[in-house]
């Protein structure tokens, strides 16, 4: 097998992968990649229908990246209360997905004190639950996105561009003692810093 036929079962790979993705940015990255290398291997190999027609999907794969990027979103979040039901249907609905990321998906949202949905261009994208842990240390004790807004803007939405929402209820500082190795990628790109004390570990991040 020469290297012409190598190139052409990566980019095949590379087209594989990205179908497998539920976001639609790391969709877009992967998709781009395949498709720029089978545009090649088609170039390489005489096949020009096949390096044209994959030259156009790069062109569009591009195209719909820089308008993601340059896209001004709408976020906003919005208070739990009231009626639950919504919130328990939620719940259900990412209920595998909760245990995967968060080890559970039984949330008792009379025990927390602050909770709220985080809607992006006016979808409820995910949840947030904390309850106090000291007088000024919020607990995260849910913050969940679905999978298809996983890109860390609704994380930097709550932690960075919602300060004074925390501020205004005393709270400067957040703790999670998350186990979930997906999660603690998230908390560290969020800028929380891992402790251990005690034998435990936690993490931690101040807005102040």
């Amino acid at each position: 097998m020469n290297w012409l036929e190598w190139l052409g079962y990566l980019a095949s790979l590379f087209v594989l992968i990205s179908l497998l993705m539920s976001s639609i940015i790391k969709l877009r990255w992967i998709n781009l990649v395949g498709s720029s290398l089978f545009s090649l291997y088609g170039f390489l190999i005489g096949a020009l229908p096949v390096g044209f027609m994959n030259l156009g999907i790069a062109i569009i794969n591009i195209y719909y990246l820089v308008k993601i990027y340059k896209s001004k979103e709408y976020f906003k979040i919005l208070p739990i209360k009231g009626d639950y039901e919504y919130f328990k249907y939620f719940l259900d609905f990412h209920k595998k997905g909760l245990e995967e990321y968060a080890g559970t998906y039984e949330f008792n949202i009379h025990n927390s004190d602050i909770s709220f949905y985080i809607l992006r261009n006016m979808v409820p994208a995910g949840v947030f639950i904390g309850s106090k842990y000291d007088e000024n240390t919020l607990k995260v004790d849910l913050d969940f996105v679905i999978p298809e807004y996983r890109d860390f803007k609704i994380g930097n939405y709550i932690y960075e561009n919602k300060k004074e929402y925390f501020l205004d209820k005393g709270y400067s500082k957040f703790i999670s003692f998350s186990s979930k190795d997906e999660h603690i990628e998230y908390l560290k790109k969020m800028g929380f810093e891992e402790v251990h004390e005690d034998g435990i570990k936690y993490f931690v991040k101040s807005i102040i």
